[in-house]
């Protein structure tokens, strides 16, 4: 069920409340009991959750040739060479 934002044009009160989509808006403030509330418009926090829901694997393309085996490529030669150096200073 969504949850609404009302604010009170009498009284100031914002309030949240939970609603079926199909439910009449809230008129009424809790607060100073006025008949002056509108709905507000607010973000939403929508978040996919479980399993198949990547950020990463949205716009993923197929194909030969992938960016992530040329960094992993280059990773590879920067450790070999950093051992090297590294055993390198360790000698001397």
């Amino acid at each position: 069920m969504p949850i609404y934002e009302y604010r009170c044009n009498k009284c100031g009160h914002e309030f949240e409340e939970w609603q079926k989509i199909t439910d009449a808006p809230v008129s009424t403030c809790p607060s100073c009991k006025a008949q002056k509330v509108e709905r507000l418009l607010s973000m939403s926090s929508f978040q996919l959750k479980g399993g198949g829901w990547y950020v990463t694997d949205y716009a993923r393309k197929k194909g030969p040739s992938r960016p992530s085996d040329d960094k992993k490529a280059k990773g590879d030669k920067s450790k070999k060479s950093g051992k090297d150096s590294a055993s390198a200073t360790s000698t001397s």
